[in-house]
């Protein structure tokens, strides 16, 4: 905020800092993104929807869709076919999270809004299975995710959720996208009003939160129980604007 009103123009007006010679990133590959504990790639129906499916299946009371506009899928032709009608789709950009263990697809993320003119990029529908949740590849996915997005050039990465998850918020923090509102009213989904929290991180960020993810998802930091030795929050939380 005061970076932007420091800068004024001939008029006195305050306006925003120039961003110069600025070139628009391209639109993400459909490339797969290696990490240590998993790899994220293109979501394929064939290849993912049958493990993805028994994956959550271990949420037995539908606890991981409260707060998704789609789903619980009983059916698993219901879930291919939701699915199968959007995976060609550049934004929603669909992507398996396959665990490297097991080597199996254990979650689902997309990027979303993708606004290469903007610089601007969001994360969501993210359906993660009780196989992958509060697991060292969850994170990982996430950090996979804002790191091709910053490397490709884009200059902000969004979150957004519903003001009432949570859970969902403190995940949005602990990755270091901070709080910058909510929207009242912003949609309908399930017969409900759904007010929208927004998170978000910027490029001038992500050299500390890349070093805060590196610490913490280094082998070093978990013993040989796999218990973490430093929380991500507390590496990413001096990084946060605010709060909320």
């Amino acid at each position: 905020m005061n970076e932007q009103v420091s800068h004024h123009n001939h008029l006195g007006q305050p306006i925003g800092f120039e961003v110069p010679d600025w070139t628009p990133p391209p639109p993400p590959p459909r490339e797969a993104m290696q990490g240590r504990y998993c790899r994220v790639e293109p979501l394929d129906i064939d290849r993912h929807i049958g493990e993805l499916y028994g994956a959550n299946a271990n949420d037995r009371e539908g606890r991981m869709w409260t707060y998704l506009a789609i789903g619980p899928f009983t059916r698993i032709d219901d879930y291919r076919t939701w699915y199968a009608a959007r995976v060609a789709n550049d934004d929603p950009l669909f992507h398996a999270i396959v665990d490297a263990a097991s080597g199996r697809a254990v979650g689902v993320a997309s990027y979303l809004r993708i606004d290469p003119p903007a610089g601007s990029i969001e994360v969501g529908h993210l359906a993660f299975s009780p196989l992958i949740q509060r697991t060292p590849a969850a994170t990982e996915a996430m950090f996979l995710m804002m790191q091709r997005a910053f490397t490709l050039g884009y200059r902000r990465y969004e979150w957004k959720c519903d003001a009432l998850n949570a859970p969902s918020r403190a995940a949005a923090q602990r990755l270091g996208l901070s709080y910058e509102g909510v929207f009242r009213q912003a949609t309908v989904y399930k017969g409900r009003n759904r007010d929208t929290a927004w998170y978000a991180a910027i490029d001038s960020e992500w050299p500390a939160l890349e070093a805060a993810f590196s610490t913490w998802l280094d082998p070093a930091n978990f013993n040989e129980h796999g218990q973490q030795r430093k929380r991500l929050s507390e590496l990413t939380q001096p990084i946060l604007v605010r709060e909320g």
